[in-house]
C-alpha cells in the first residue's frame, strides 16, 4: 500500500472533504487512529485546518480520545487554540463537550492558554479560563501565558490572565524576564502600562541585570545620522515607546527607576 492510500483519511481530513472522510471511516473505522509520517492522526489535521464538519465526524468515532497528542505533544485542543483570529473556537467548544482536558501540556510544557495567548485569541482565552485552564503553568522556558500575551501586546488578554486567571504578575522566565520585560522588549507600551498598574515591579532585573525599561533604546544609543531608513524607523518607534511608558506612568502615579 502506498503512502497516499495508507493516509487517505489524513489527506481528506486536511482538505475538508467531508464525504470522503465519512466513506473512509465507514470502510475502516480504525483508520481514524492511524499515525502518519508527521506523527499526527486525522483529527490533528482536521483541527489544524479548521475543518469543523470533519472534526464532528472524527469525534463520533468509537474510542475517540479528545486528548490524543501528536509527535510534539499537541492535542487537538491546543491546535485549535493556536489558529489565527480565533478561527478554532467552534472546534474548541466541541472538544470541550467531548471532555477534552484543558490541563494537558505539550512536549515544551505549554498548555492551550499559551497557544491562545500567543495568537491574541481573546475569546478562546476567555473560554479556556472559564473551563479551568490554568494561567499559572510555566512552560519549559519558564514562561507563563502572561509572558506570551505580553510579547504580542494584548491588553485584553493580559487583563483576563491577571484578573480571572490569577496569574502572578512578577513571575520570571528562564532569562529572568517578567511579563513587563517582555512587553517593553517587544515595544508594547499600553501592555507595559497595564502590567505596571497591575503591580508589575519595575525594579526587577533579568539575568543580564537589566531593568525592563532598559530594554527599550534611549536617545543615546546611536546618532540618527548613522542610521539607515529602516534602523531609523525602528529607533524612532522604540524611543516613542519609552517616552509613552515614562509619561503615562508619571500621569498614573507609577514610580519608575
Amino acid at each position: 500500500m502506498d503512502s497516499n492510500q495508507k493516509f487517505a483519511l489524513h489527506e481528506a481530513a486536511r482538505e475538508g472533504r467531508n464525504q470522503v472522510v465519512e466513506s473512509l471511516l465507514n470502510a475502516n473505522p480504525k483508520s481514524a487512529f492511524v499515525t502518519d509520517d508527521d506523527e499526527r492522526l486525522p483529527i490533528h489535521w482536521a483541527a489544524a485546518n479548521n475543518r469543523l464538519p470533519v472534526v464532528e465526524l472524527l469525534v463520533a468515532s468509537k474510542g475517540f480520545d479528545p486528548d490524543v497528542a501528536d509527535g510534539s505533544g499537541w492535542t487537538p485542543l491546543m491546535i485549535a487554540a493556536s489558529l489565527k483570529d480565533a478561527a478554532g473556537e467552534a472546534i474548541i467548544d466541541l472538544l470541550l463537550r467531548k471532555g477534552a482536558d484543558v490541563s494537558m501540556k505539550s512536549n515544551t510544557g505549554q498548555n492551550a492558554l499559551h497557544f491562545a495567548s500567543s495568537k491574541s485569541n481573546i475569546s478562546i482565552v476567555r473560554t479556556l479560563i472559564a473551563n479551568k485552564c490554568s494561567a499559572r503553568v510555566k512552560d519549559k522556558r519558564g514562561q507563563l501565558p502572561l509572558h506570551r500575551a505580553a510579547a504580542v501586546g494584548s491588553v485584553p488578554i493580559l487583563k483576563m490572565l491577571l484578573e480571572e486567571g490569577k496569574s502572578p504578575v512578577n513571575a520570571t522566565d528562564g532569562d529572568g524576564y517578567t511579563a513587563l520585560h517582555q512587553a517593553i522588549a517587544e515595544g508594547h507600551g499600553p501592555a507595559a502600562i497595564l502590567l505596571l498598574k497591575s503591580g508589575a515591579d519595575p525594579l526587577k532585573r533579568d539575568n543580564d541585570d537589566k531593568l525592563a525599561i532598559e530594554l527599550v533604546p534611549d536617545d543615546k544609543v546611536m546618532p540618527s545620522h548613522m542610521l539607515g531608513w529602516f534602523e531609523l524607523t525602528i529607533f524612532v518607534i522604540h524611543t516613542q515607546v519609552k517616552q509613552f511608558i515614562l509619561q503615562t506612568a508619571e500621569r498614573e502615579g507609577i514610580e519608575l527607576p
